[in-house]
């Protein structure tokens, strides 16, 4: 474990199993297109059966962004939890494979590695069956100086909050930020989730976040109101750098009055938009570390976004940036 990275994830560490489906799988499981559905473990067991040939790796919001970000040559550590299973070797070797420094252990007992069946079907849209598993017993306990080290940024996932410690461990997380005088950056994860925990990470903004970064259905909720232009106006005074992605109209961002908008890039067939905003942040993050302008951050994090989606899984491939 080292202290020299400039991004630390903290975050749900989950193994994504990716295949391409039929709409009549999606069907027959009885899910919503596009939705994220948790199950238990007996579930996730059948819904593998059913998927067939599958591909698996690292995954997870936050944790995608780091694994693009250290693909892009930023010197990343992770903070998250995994089972000592075939899963979680799977993880963790992944992870270690692009430079990743994994500052905890895998868990010798409790919960499997948590794994999210993501069935792509034709239109590129993805939908996941989700078994949270080990990634849930992330403690306050996890989340030590040593563990944390001095990184330029860390980036919070807004699923954090729904672990049983969850709000807990980001606290001390973004205090621990404040003593090393590192960046916190806090991703809203999605519009449900910022539901749960609106008045949580309203404060977290307010205290401790300095960055946010969002899609445009999320920033809408936590501002509570009910189009862009209002969420616009919502955040006009806040001191944070907003970071907003709205899909086929590019990105916005926000910081202390100054405001840029870069257009969404063409492209002729969208295979997955797995971990597109994941992406997106992991070359927005890049860029800004190396204290590139926004707009040049922006740019950055739309050729990641764009590459993303015009593949299978939301890896970003080295070059991109190039």
């Amino acid at each position: 474990m080292t202290d020299d990275v400039q991004l630390l994830g903290i975050s749900n560490a989950i193994v994504d199993v990716l295949a391409h489906v039929e709409d009549s799988l999606i069907e027959q499981i009885g899910v919503v297109p596009g939705s994220m559905n948790l199950i238990d473990e007996q579930r996730a067991h059948e819904i593998y059966e059913m998927m067939g040939p599958a591909t698996e790796m690292s995954g997870g919001s936050v944790a995608n962004t780091i694994a693009g970000f250290a693909n892009l040559g930023g010197r990343a550590g992770y903070i998250g939890r995994v089972s000592d299973d075939q899963l979680g070797e799977i993880f963790n070797h992944d992870m270690r494979s692009l430079g990743v420094d994994i500052r905890l252990q895998p868990a010798p007992n409790g919960a499997p590695t948590a794994r999210s069946h993501i069935m792509i079907t034709a239109d590129g849209q993805r939908t996941m069956n989700t078994y949270l598993g080990a990634c849930t017993e992330l403690g306050v306990a996890d989340i030590t100086p040593e563990a944390f080290g001095k990184p330029k940024a860390v980036l919070i996932e807004g699923y954090v909050w729904d672990i049983a410690q969850g709000p807990e461990l980001a606290r001390k997380a973004m205090e621990l930020a404040a003593k090393a005088r590192s960046t916190v950056a806090l991703s809203l994860s999605d519009s449900f989730c910022v539901e749960r925990h609106r008045e949580s990470f309203a404060a977290a903004i307010r205290d401790g976040a300095q960055i946010v970064v969002a899609d445009e259905d999320e920033i809408n909720v936590l501002m509570g109101t009910d189009n862009f232009d209002d969420t616009l106006e919502a955040i006009r005074d806040y001191e944070n750098l907003f970071v907003m992605t709205r899909s086929d109209k590019g990105s916005v961002i926000v910081h202390r009055g100054e405001q840029h908008v870069q257009p969404a890039t063409p492209v002729e067939q969208v295979i997955d938009t797995t971990g597109a905003g994941d992406a997106y942040c992991a070359g927005f993050l890049y860029g800004w570390v190396h204290d590139r302008s926004l707009a040049e951050c922006a740019r950055a994090g739309t050729l990641c976004a764009t590459a993303v989606i015009q593949q299978v899984g939301a890896r970003i491939e080295k070059g991109v940036l190039d």
